[in-house]
């Protein structure tokens, strides 16, 4: 298998277009309309990101949601014209962001240009075999003169034919043409458990002798992954059983159950070791993380074992705000929203800032783009594993509990250093023992290690000139519950208080960690703004009664 090193070095973020642009649900035809260019506003928040490889759902021209394809050739209209998506390329290539497609090749729309011919001039038309079963033995549900296959029963997704050479001539021509005229940089299979094998290994050979580093990745759900992703065929497939164990093992308070999965898939003996899957926690077609998690202050944890686990972590768009969408009466529309940089209802800018420093890391840690995988710590509420490679180790530790938790376990190296905190744990004879706070974590490398990461983020920060990401000003307002100091500490507010002398207003509040110990400190500083690394946040955050 050739081996794609963009791949396992990248931070990928995914949009379904025709929703984050905002395009009307039915392509009622007329004159493109150059939506696409909303991209290139959001441009510097991927970089805040770390984001290097962008996943665009569908963008070929198509009757409604993009899956159901009428030209293969075209950009959608309700998203511009091809020009204006050749401007949008170039800008993310310009940035170092690679670009991955929605291909979808199994099916195309009862609108696309071949069906309708069959449909115009039934058996005399020339394209009756481009399709699936089709043959003119009965009409079908859609009141055609004959029978054709549908994607899952869905007749409005007519099944392609793809072992009618012309059929797999047109595809690979469209593929060669986004390639050469867009200079894209892969593409996701749609449905590539449904579609044959052969046009797969096809697309394979083409695709190689064009661009040896294009990447082919396969949605698949369920079954062996290394059916799809081998030397013949694809080079991924999207990681289904892990995006769901990220979040159920949190909910059960189980993480055995993610343990197992990573142990299956990644350990030693691991059936996948030789894979680099696409890793993710929600997308267009399933509930958004924040919607299935029954207790939101997990988020950053799940967030920090989609960037600490073999393969590639996707993110998808607005979900690193938390943004919240459920399937509705058999839509995905919920899932598939329109969004504004700067107006983000409910935004969660504390997630969106941990995301971003888990980007940071990812990309700066060879350890965690190429390394083995094997836990050094099992239990329901706590869990910690090690990312090694060539003799440099890397360590997460997580603990999902309500409360801090001491963890201990083997290491190989002194001292250690959490890459959230800059805190350097000693150990005693290769066994590490260190607090981790409530639903928190620890990355932890070696002192040197932990000394060219700073180095690094330092001058990846001078060299962007990005701006930073909005904050949000500090509540004005005190609330009783659990806040998060900027340098990470998890503190519970009681309440306030009055200085017997000056009356001047006071918040009493108490460390989540340690001891425990009781504070005081002046209102007005309690909620105000600090400087953090060049950017103001606020000095504490509330995450929650």
């Amino acid at each position: 298998m050739v081996f794609l090193s963009w791949v396992n070095e990248s931070v990928f973020y995914h949009i379904y277009p025709l929703g984050f642009c905002g395009a009307p649900q039915q392509n009622e035809g007329g004159e493109p309309v150059p939506r696409i260019e909303k991209l290139l506003g959001w441009i510097p928040h991927l970089r805040e990101m770390q984001v290097n490889a962008l996943y665009l759902g569908p963008v070929f021209e198509s009757s409604e949601h993009g899956y159901d394809t009428s030209d293969y050739y075209t950009l959608d209209r309700r998203l511009g014209a091809n020009e204006d998506f050749k401007r949008v390329c170039a800008a993310l290539h310009e940035n170092g962001i690679r670009i991955v497609l929605d291909g979808v090749f199994n099916h195309v729309g009862r609108g696309f240009w071949a069906f309708r011919d069959v449909q115009q001039n039934g058996q005399s038309s020339r394209y009756c075999s481009w399709f699936h079963n089709l043959n003119f033995g009965g009409g079908s549900p859609m009141g055609d003169a004959f029978w054709y296959e549908g994607w899952q029963g869905h007749f409005n997704l007519v099944k392609l034919n793809l072992r009618n050479p012309e059929v797999v001539d047109h595809l690979l021509g469209a593929v060669g043409m986004w390639m050469d005229e867009f200079g894209i940089d892969g593409l996701r299979l749609d449905a590539a458990d449904c579609v044959d094998f052969d046009f797969f290994r096809r697309l394979k050979a083409f695709c190689r002798g064009k661009r040896p580093d294009f990447w082919l990745m396969g949605e698949i759900i369920h079954g062996d992954y290394n059916r799809w992703a081998n030397p013949d065929m694809l080079d991924s497939v999207t990681n289904y059983e892990c995006a769901k164990g990220l979040y159920s093992s949190h909910n059960d308070r189980n993480y055995f159950e993610i343990a197992h999965s990573l142990a299956r898939q990644f350990g030693p003996g691991g059936i996948y070791k030789n894979l680099c899957l696409y890793n993710f926690v929600d997308n267009h077609d399933v509930n958004r993380l924040a919607s299935v998690l029954r207790n939101e202050r997990h988020l950053e944890n799940v967030y920090t074992l989609l960037y600490t686990m073999p393969g590639a972590p996707s993110v998808y768009y607005g979900s690193e705000w938390g943004v919240k969408g459920i399937k509705q009466n058999g839509s995905d529309a919920g899932l598939r929203p329109c969004l504004e940089l700067g107006k983000i209802e409910d935004a969660n800018y504390q997630l969106c800032e941990h995301i971003k420093r888990l980007g940071a890391v990812r990309r700066a840690l060879p350890a965690l783009q190429y390394g083995g995988y094997d836990h050094a710590l099992i239990k329901n509420e706590q869990y910690a594993f090690r990312r090694e490679l060539n003799g440099r180790s890397v360590y997460v530790a997580l603990n999902l509990a309500e409360h801090p938790e001491y963890l201990e376990f083997r290491v190989d190296a002194s001292p250690l250093v959490d890459l959230f905190t800059g805190t350097s744990y000693e150990t005693n004879d290769g066994n590490l023992k260190l607090e981790v706070p409530a639903y928190g974590s620890r990355i932890l490398v070696p002192q040197e290690e932990w000394e060219r990461f700073s180095a690094a983020s330092s001058g990846e920060a001078a060299s962007t000139g990005a701006p930073a990401a909005p904050v949000p000003p500090a509540p004005r307002e005190l609330k009783t519950g659990r806040w998060r100091h900027f340098k990470g500490g998890e503190y519970e507010v009681i309440g306030k208080a009055r200085h017997s002398e000056t009356l001047e207003e006071l918040v009493v509040y108490r460390a989540l960690y340690g001891e425990g110990g009781l504070w005081v400190r002046p209102l007005d500083m309690f909620l105000e703004d600090v400087e953090q690394d060049g950017r103001v946040v606020p000095r504490f955050v509330y995450s929650g009664d």
